[in-house]
C-alpha cells in the first residue's frame, strides 16, 4: 500500500486517518490480499478526487456521511470515460462500499445510498481448462524444465495439487507439515480466502509426487512453515510457479491458457465431466457460494457443443 502525501489533496486529515484505519482493518482482520489493498486504496482516491472536484474543496468526513446513488453514478461514468471496464468499475464501488460501511459503524455514516447503487453488469468469461493429458504432463517431474532434481520434484507436487486437489496456488504454497498430518489417510487441510479452512482428498498420486519432493528437498522446514521452499530456502513465491508454467508450456508445446490457476479450472470442470455434482465440487474448491461453481456447468456446456458441431453428420 501507498502513502501518497498527495492523498490529503483530496480529504482532510481526519479521513485520510480514517482510510488508514479501513485498510489496516482490511488487512489484518479480514486479511484481504495486498494485490486487493492497493486496488481498493487506489480507487478510493479516484473517487474523493472525483468528489473534490464536484463539491470544489477536499472531502471531509460529513461530506461521506450520506451518500446518494447519484455520487455514485457521476463517479462510475467518468470512470467509463477514461476507459474503465465493468469489471474495474465494480471492484470500485465494492471497495468505496466497504469504507462507507466501516465508517457507519463507527456511527459516521450511513451506506443505505451506497448500497442502492447499482453494481455494472459483469460480462461472463468462462474459465479455460487444459485437456487431462496436458494437465498431466505438467504434474510430472521427468517434464519439469530443471536441471536440479529438488527443485523439479517440487515443482510437479505442486502442480499435482493444484490439479489434483483444486487448489488455488495461494492455498498449496502455504501447505505446512501440520496440514499434511492426515496425508496417508487421503486427505489435507486446507486454509482458503478468508482464512476458511477445509479437508480435501487427495490422490495417492499427488501424496507420492509430495513424499518424493520432501524426499529430495535440502532444506529442513519447521512443522509450522510452508512446506513448498525456493532455491535459497525461503519459503516458494508464486511468480516462481508461474515463471516455471510459462517454461513448461513453451517447451511442452501447451497453450497460453495453461496456467497454474487453469489446473484448478480444469480439475473442477474435469470432475464435472465425470459425473461430479455441482455441491460437492463447491465445497472441495472452497466456494463461499454456489453460483461461483455454477459457471463450470458453462465450461461442460461449451464442450459438448463443441464436440456435436464436430461430430455430428448433419452439424
Amino acid at each position: 500500500m501507498s502513502n501518497d502525501p498527495g492523498f490529503l489533496v483530496y480529504c482532510s486529515a481526519d479521513v485520510a486517518r480514517k482510510k488508514e484505519a479501513w485498510l489496516f482493518w482490511l488487512g489484518h482482520e479480514r486479511r484481504v490480499a495486498d494485490k486487493t489493498l492497493d486496488a481498493y486504496e487506489r480507487d478510493l482516491r479516484q473517487f474523493l478526487a472525483h468528489m473534490t472536484g464536484y463539491l470544489g474543496e477536499p472531502v471531509k468526513l460529513a461530506d461521506l456521511a450520506d451518500l446518494k446513488p447519484v455520487d455514485m453514478r457521476g463517479f462510475m461514468a467518468r470512470r467509463r470515460e477514461g476507459g474503465a471496464q465493468a469489471r474495474t468499475l465494480g471492484r470500485g464501488l465494492a471497495g468505496i462500499r466497504s469504507f462507507i460501511r466501516f465508517l457507519e459503524k463507527q456511527g459516521l455514516a450511513n451506506s443505505a445510498g451506497i448500497r442502492a447503487a447499482r453494481s455494472p453488469k459483469q460480462p461472463k468469461t468462462l474459465p479455460k481448462a487444459v485437456q487431462a493429458s496436458q494437465a498431466l504432463r505438467l504434474t510430472d517431474d521427468r517434464e519439469q524444465m530443471q536441471e536440479t532434481p529438488w527443485v523439479a520434484a517440487r515443482d510437479a507436487a505442486v502442480m499435482a495439487l493444484l490439479y489434483g486437489c483444486g487448489l488455488r496456488i495461494g492455498e498449496a504454497l502455504a501447505l505446512t507439515h501440520n496440514d499434511l498430518r492426515n496425508v496417508e489417510a487421503g486427505s489435507v487441510r486446507v486454509t482458503g480466502k478468508g482464512g476458511v479452512t477445509r479437508v480435501v482428498p487427495v490422490l495417492p498420486q499427488v501424496v507420492d509426487a509430495i513424499h518424493r519432493y520432501l524426499k529430495l528437498c535440502p532444506h529442513v522446514v519447521d512443522d509450522d512453515e510452508p512446506l513448498f521452499r525456493g532455491v535459497r530456502g525461503g519459503p516458494l513465491q508464486a511468480a516462481i510457479v508461474q515463471k516455471n508454467m510459462r517454461l513448461m508450456r513453451s517447451a511442452l508445446g501447451l497453450p497460453e491458457s495453461a496456467t497454474p490457476h487453469a489446473l484448478r479450472h480444469s480439475f473442477a470442470t474435469h470432475l464435472l465431466a465425470g459425473g461430479g455434482d455441482l455441491r460437492t465440487i463447491q465445497e472441495l474448491l472452497g466456494h463461499a457460494s454456489l453460483s461461483t461453481t455454477q459457471i463450470y456447468t458453462s465450461v461442460d456446456t461449451s464442450r459438448l457443443l463443441d464436440v456435436y458441431e464436430k461430430a455430428h453428420p448433419r452439424s
